[in-house]
């Protein structure tokens, strides 16, 4: 068996903030593959506008370094467990991992999520202990928790006998010992070298190559990024992509890419264990086979978790409507969804009765605002329903998605947090307390019972609670009602102008949502009701002037300050009978239906 020792495939793998993206930042850096006067930004993976802003990875990436003579192809995956669809596809195209771990938050929920996979496809693991440089690093209790990991996911015995690399990798440091530093990669290149195996070299055989990644070019259309498993590819070849129901298309290979750190060249042959991106065919997806002509053989399909969370979006018929939006009709919008679909394959979009309402489906929150995010960016206006959980059935019990949720909060603030976790019908799995004032609680929740959480956890913890959460698995629905907003909510009135005056008059009625000056309509909601019913305000309304002065009359009036809501914040927020109205300029939450007299009518009707 020949092997190809001069490539290595490897993906970087983490959760959430543990410094995968900067680390391939150093080993794009210290492989020399910028010039020495190029201008280069942090975090040079990220992207889109979002992924910077959010410091989060969004979309699988991969990059190739060179070190010495060998090539080695990186492949940065997200760390957030709503983007799982990405992290899952990646495993096929590599040989090994790289685990990166904090030093000092050790192995956390998304750790456990992305690590299941890389072990289920029996990859080479490489643990590598980042920001070792902080303060209160605790490298020895770490690696004995990731060593518990491997174990609690069935990892076999080569698995469990990883190399340790620790890194700093902000200072772009790295050593084999915790107290031996050194301004190099050098250690965790070697390691790479050492300890992940080489592609074996199929060239001569017929070839096979599945489409891992998608990729979008407005001169040459759809471009597929994947792995030769087997055989060599041509620019100019006539090949058959195996399509999922079975059936076979010819066409011919029109552009062929290779990677060289940030950039994507044009070449003109690849062979297997190769990582490129081809052109030439309009439909190609995701889990298709690219073969030769003579030897039409498809590889076993990529299998993709299915969507756990699905909204509604409408067109946006509010009295606002079109103002501040480009995109504002049912055909623009739903050409802008079916656009997501080209590359994203964990979700869904399914038409309803109406042609002004779509069914979405996504594997969390995070996934579906970060959709919604780029839409109002891009200048669409649209409104979205709720948020719920999908109920699917297991061997004929409808089950629901359960989360692990792992918090980290200080000890004066667990007791609150376990009382309404529990309320929420949370069940405890483990509690430590680290000694330094911090305690680490595990939870196993309903997903629907998050939804909104958040916002109450912040309030609960005063702002110093870490909560982090990832997909477990289907358990059977939970009956009665789980999580939810408990508040009503203050709606406007009537159309018009916030004022001071009104708003001053509201505020012993609950917390307001909307400034000054801000332009209202009836049935918009404007504040949060400190009773669990909801409340018709006249926010509008102004002070009636008068000739009449006083020394005392005349004071300057003071608001407090109103609470402004994220797009993610506004989406949790919502109840059954609302809407959440997104425009490029501005979020505004509303009732269903505006009317007061027929939305108290339909109230009783639903009673």
């Amino acid at each position: 068996m020949q092997l190809r020792e001069d490539i290595r495939n490897i993906a970087i793998i983490a959760h959430v903030d543990h410094g995968k993206t900067t680390l391939v930042d150093q080993l794009l850096k210290y492989s020399g593959t910028f010039r020495e006067n190029e201008q280069v930004d942090e975090r040079m993976m990220d992207s889109g506008d979002i992924e910077r802003e959010r410091g989060i990875t969004i979309l699988a990436k991969n990059t190739a370094v060179k070190y010495h003579d060998t090539t080695i192809n990186i492949l940065d995956t997200p760390g957030h467990a709503d983007f799982g669809g990405e992290v899952e596809r990646i495993m096929k195209m590599v040989d090994g991992v790289a685990l990166v771990v904090d030093a000092y938050e050790g192995t956390m929920p998304q750790t456990r999520f992305v690590l299941k996979k890389a072990l289920e496809q029996k990859l080479t693991p490489i643990v590598v202990l980042n920001k070792i440089d902080r303060p209160n690093a605790r490298p020895a209790e770490v690696i004995d928790e990731v060593l518990d990991l491997f174990i609690e996911l069935g990892a076999d015995d080569d698995q469990l006998e990883f190399p340790v690399v620790y890194a700093s990798a902000l200072n772009g440091t790295s050593g084999l010992e915790p107290d031996d530093q050194k301004e190099t990669m050098d250690p965790l290149f070697t390691t790479i070298l050492d300890h992940i195996p080489a592609p074996v070299d199929t060239s001569e055989e017929p070839l096979q190559f599945q489409i891992t990644l998608l990729d979008y070019n407005d001169y040459v259309g759809r471009i597929g990024v994947g792995r030769i498993v087997r055989g060599s590819i041509k620019v100019g070849q006539q090949v058959v992509v195996m399509k999922q129901d079975g059936t076979q298309k010819n066409f011919r290979i029109s552009k062929l890419f290779g990677f060289t750190g940030l950039k994507r060249i044009e070449i003109e042959e690849a062979k297997s264990g190769d990582i490129v991106a081809i052109s030439g065919l309009e439909d190609i997806n995701v889990g298709e086979t690219v073969c030769s002509q003579e030897h039409p053989e498809a590889l076993p399909w990529l299998r993709i978790d299915e969507p756990t969370l699905q909204m509604t979006f409408l067109v946006n018929n509010s009295p606002f409507a079109g103002r501040e939006g480009k995109f504002i009709t049912s055909r623009k919008i739903e050409e802008r969804l079916m656009k997501q679909l080209e590359t994203d394959v964990s979700l869904r979009v399914d038409p309803t009765d109406s042609p002004d309402v779509w069914t979405v489906s996504g594997r969390g929150e995070l996934h579906l605002s970060i959709l919604i995010e780029n839409m109002r960016r891009e200048g669409y206006e649209l409104q979205l329903s709720k948020p719920k959980v999908i109920i699917k059935e297991v061997d004929g019990v409808p089950c629901e998605p359960v989360e692990r949720v792992q918090v980290d909060v200080p000890e004066a603030y667990t007791g609150a947090v376990m009382e309404s976790l529990g309320a929420r019908k949370g069940e405890m799995l483990d509690m430590v307390n680290h000694g330094n004032g911090q305690v680490r609680l595990e939870f196993k929740v309903p997903s629907r019972g998050l939804l909104g959480y958040s916002t109450e956890f912040m309030s609960q913890t005063h702002g110093y609670g870490i909560l982090n959460h990832t997909f477990e698995a289907y358990e059977p629905v939970i009956k009665g009602q789980v999580g939810g907003r408990r508040e009503g909510v203050l709606v406007a009135l009537e159309n018009g102008k916030a004022s001071t005056y009104g708003i001053m008059q509201l505020e012993d009625r609950g917390v307001i949502f909307v400034s000054p000056g801000t332009e209202v309509y009836a049935g918009m909601i404007v504040g949060e009701h400190n009773r669990e019913n909801d409340l018709t305000v006249n926010i509008t309304k102004e002070k009636h002037l008068t000739n009449v002065r006083s020394a005392t009359k005349d004071q300057t009036a003071t608001i407090r300050k109103t609470r402004q809501m994220s797009l993610e914040e506004a989406l949790q927020y919502l109840n059954d009978d609302e809407y959440c109205e997104v425009t490029p300029e501005s979020i505004r939450l509303r009732k269903m239906i505006l009317n007061k007299n027929e939305r108290e009518k339909a109230a009783k009707r639903s009673k």
